[in-house]
């Protein structure tokens, strides 16, 4: 079975990240989105928040499953019998971190290779950091993420504005 591992902070998914992964279905068996523990970014959304919100995007994907990971990205693709990293690529300005990154994770482990993807044209400009940006200046994100991602980042954003 081919397995893929499609990692990020997901804070919060957007639709780029949802059609990245409805492609690499077309290519892999299995697609793992894997949720990083990384608290350095200092997330909106808690790991369980983050987790929960994938698995609710991907529940109609059969070959799709939601999991989260902490430490070598490289050391989690080996526990799940991976062969493989897909990562998305928005603009020429991510490729140059996203190659120094598959570079680094193949002196790491030579057996595990990155792919790299496109999104649609309409999605190329879409990043988690932009739509929470919008969504904290009361603008409509509906158009970028799904329905229950909206509701999610307005049930935060009420509660952060309280605060």
């Amino acid at each position: 079975m081919r397995t893929v591992i499609y990692p990020g902070s997901f804070d919060p998914l957007t639709n780029g990240h949802l059609d990245v992964i409805q492609r690499a279905t077309k290519l892999f068996d299995r697609v793992i989105v894997a949720v990083a523990k990384n608290e350095s970014k200092n997330p909106l959304f808690t790991l369980e928040e983050r987790l929960d919100l994938v698995t609710e995007a991907v529940k109609h994907l059969p070959s799709v499953e939601a999991d989260s990971f902490g430490g070598l990205l490289v050391d989690y693709v080996e526990s799940r019998s991976a062969q493989a990293i897909v990562r998305g690529l928005r603009a020429i300005s991510d490729f140059e971190f996203e190659f120094q990154l598959a570079l680094m994770n193949r002196k790491l482990n030579e057996r595990v290779e990155t792919i790299f993807m496109m999104p649609k044209d309409t999605y190329t400009f879409l990043s988690s950091r932009i739509v929470k940006e919008i969504a904290r200046l009361g603008g409509d994100v509906s158009a970028f993420v799904p329905a229950h991602v909206q509701k999610a980042l307005m049930s935060h954003l009420v509660v952060e504005s309280e605060a």
